[in-house]
């Protein structure tokens, strides 16, 4: 995004125009930044060509899905829903991995159905699960087990998947006992060891921590795993103060781990793919005095946007039409649903704005929508995509009558 005459725009598209003509709030999503991560993502490990699975939990938008497909990626699903949705997409499932803690016996029997890729178990229980369902069906079922490291990955606490206290994977001891399990079932064939420690990862080294931890555990049960899939996590720049993961780091502890065990690399990144390419755009209804700061009601809601209120994450808020009247006042950007946590951020030295105006809410193509919901029984926002000069809508806004 950048300013052109004064107008934040998006592949030469100005939001000004979008809001008028779809109304507010409105996501939308540049084509030209998608294609930009995923060919910078596969540009940065090419050298260890991995299967790169979109975690579809960031983004659920089917017509987002099937835009990543045609780049050859694959999809990492944590529901029948999603698994769905991949399939619908026309995602090819030997490259579709299933994961998350607590799949039904539906969501079990449906993959085994898809003939999918992989299903990462996490617990004895879920193991044992997928076996009795096989057994069934007469199938071999081909499986990975996720390891929990206890890797601290020195994110938001909330968003941390691989240390001890968290309900993912499994401990060292608890996996060589699933392992010894597989070997003995006949209906699961072992192929993939997985491991996942957290979201919004800045930093390279946890990944080496992690990597370390996976191939002490290789080496100890002596067992050939087909794939090693290292999940994703890979953060993004919410901030000009953010640094970026160093992508080339990363990459190099992969090709030392690469050297000691011959297996196949699975990714499965979500954010650092869409997250950069969204934009929420919302209208100002009212400004209000609060005293010590004034309050911008905006059209958007913690229903639209939920990760402020979740676990404080913070979104660079922009004006579309940029002024130079810087204002005195404090800025709380809030929306006008009934809770106190439905707020985005508080700005100082913030532009001068009015009531009507439009502002863009940034880096809301991870997490947002597919976090979204009615509360209060609000209609959930429109999604365009602009590619080149086409603006496309890819979901209509929902209607109360869809609700009611």
């Amino acid at each position: 995004m950048k300013y052109k005459n004064k107008q934040l725009t998006t592949e030469n598209t100005n939001f000004q125009s979008l809001a008028k003509k779809f109304g507010t709030p409105a996501y939308c999503y540049s084509y030209s930044k998608l294609k930009e991560n995923i060919n910078n993502f596969k540009e940065n490990f090419k050298s260890f060509s991995p299967l790169i699975c979109f975690s579809v939990k960031s983004n659920t938008n089917l017509n987002i899905i099937k835009e990543i497909k045609k780049f050859g990626l694959g999809a990492d699903v944590v529901s029948k829903g999603e698994l769905m949705l991949a399939l619908k997409a026309g995602v090819n499932p030997s490259k579709i991995v299933f994961s998350g803690v607590g799949k039904t016996y539906e969501e079990i029997s449906f993959a085994i159905e898809k003939k999918i890729l992989l299903i990462n178990a996490e617990s004895k229980s879920e193991i044992q699960e997928i076996n009795k369902i096989a057994k069934q069906k007469k199938k071999i079922v081909k499986v990975g087990i996720r390891l929990n490291p206890n890797t601290d990955a020195k994110t938001l606490k909330q968003i941390s998947t691989g240390k001890s206290e968290n309900k993912f994977g499994v401990n060292s001891k608890k996996f060589y006992e699933l392992v010894k399990y597989c070997e003995n079932s006949k209906n699961i064939s072992l192929e993939c060891l997985s491991v996942h420690i957290g979201s919004q990862i800045l930093d390279h080294k946890p990944y080496e921590r992690m990597l370390k931890a996976v191939s002490n555990i290789i080496n100890k049960t002596n067992y050939k795993f087909k794939f090693v899939d290292l999940g994703g996590g890979m953060g993004i720049s919410y901030s000009d103060k953010i640094k970026k993961l160093n992508y080339k780091k990363y990459n190099s502890a992969i090709k030392n781990f690469l050297k000691k065990h011959d297996t196949k690399i699975i990714f499965e990144p979500g954010r650092s793919i869409i997250g950069n390419t969204g934009t929420l755009i919302s209208k100002i209804i009212y400004i209000k005095d609060g005293g010590a700061k004034k309050f911008i009601i905006l059209d958007a809601a913690m229903n639209d946007l939920m990760r402020p209120a979740l676990y404080g994450a913070v979104h660079k808020i922009l004006p579309v039409n940029k002024s130079n009247n810087v204002s005195k006042n404090i800025y709380e950007f809030v929306g006008p649903i009934c809770e106190s946590t439905d707020k985005f951020v508080t700005l100082k030295k913030f532009q001068k704005l009015k009531e009507k105006d439009f502002i863009a809410i940034c880096d809301v193509g991870a997490y947002g929508m597919s976090l979204s919901s009615n509360y209060n029984l609000r209609p959930k926002p429109v999604e365009l995509l602009v590619k080149g000069r086409t603006i496309k809508i890819i979901k209509n806004r929902q209607k109360h009558t869809d609700l009611i």
